[in-house]
């Protein structure tokens, strides 16, 4: 029997931190090597300093996401809403910097957009939040062949593993396989009336000298569990 390595691969957790340890827990039974997250970690959910700490802690691999980023770097003082959902993003964003502190932006704006690893075939793995060509424009599920194969690049990998899009989804687009992991802590699709989310989805990827299996897990949350 080939022995591989198994790869637990995650992304937008948003901060919700009780997602990210129900999400860990099915993981822990399974058994895994590594620990991939493709960016959105800590913005807008509850608990961003929380959800850091874990992360840190079980020693994930991160790359940047949109929200990463917004949190590094967004000059608040220079965008005007226009709606009061905006104003109410804005306050929340200001909120998770107090929270988080200056080391942990710092961090978060240094992390990587990219992270690329070999597999124990030979191929090519290549972590990132959006898209090849741009870390923060997502794949989607609904796109056509032809639209994510602009997102490619000239140097996409042979397994590319994203997020951003919230959906996951596992497609071939010019023998280049594009693995969404969707999203920890905004699922779409569960969304009860002041229930939170019912699911989070957490993707792992058995790699051996045979190639790449991909298993796609939605875990129960609150009530759904």
């Amino acid at each position: 029997m080939l022995r591989g390595v198994r790869l637990l691969c995650l992304s937008d957790i948003h901060g919700r931190a009780d997602a990210l340890s129900a999400v860990l827990a099915v993981a822990e039974r399974r058994g895994y090597s590594k620990i991939l997250v493709a960016g959105d970690l800590c913005f807008p959910g509850p608990d961003p300093l929380e959800t850091w700490r874990r992360l840190t802690q079980i020693q994930a691999i991160l790359v940047q996401g949109t929200g990463d980023r917004a949190l590094a770097t967004l000059d608040i003082s220079k965008v005007v809403p226009k709606s009061p959902h905006e104003r109410s993003r804005l306050d929340r964003l200001s909120a998770v910097r107090t929270e988080l502190g200056q080391l942990i932006l710092a961090r978060l704006g240094r992390l990587p957009t990219t992270h690329r690893m070999n597999l124990e075939d030979g191929s090519e793995l290549l972590l990132v939040h959006g898209s090849p060509v741009d870390p923060f424009e997502p794949f989607c599920h609904d796109m056509t062949d032809e639209e994510m194969a602009a997102l490619l690049g000239d140097d996409p990998a042979d397994v590319i593993v994203c997020g951003g899009s919230h959906v996951p989804f596992d497609r071939m687009v010019q023998g280049v396989r594009i693995v969404n992991v969707g999203s920890v802590g905004e699922a779409p699709g569960g969304e009860g009336a002041g229930q939170g989310f019912s699911h989070a989805d957490v993707t792992l990827l058995e790699t051996s000298i045979a190639g790449v299996e991909v298993e796609q897990i939605a875990v129960p949350l609150g009530k759904a569990a």
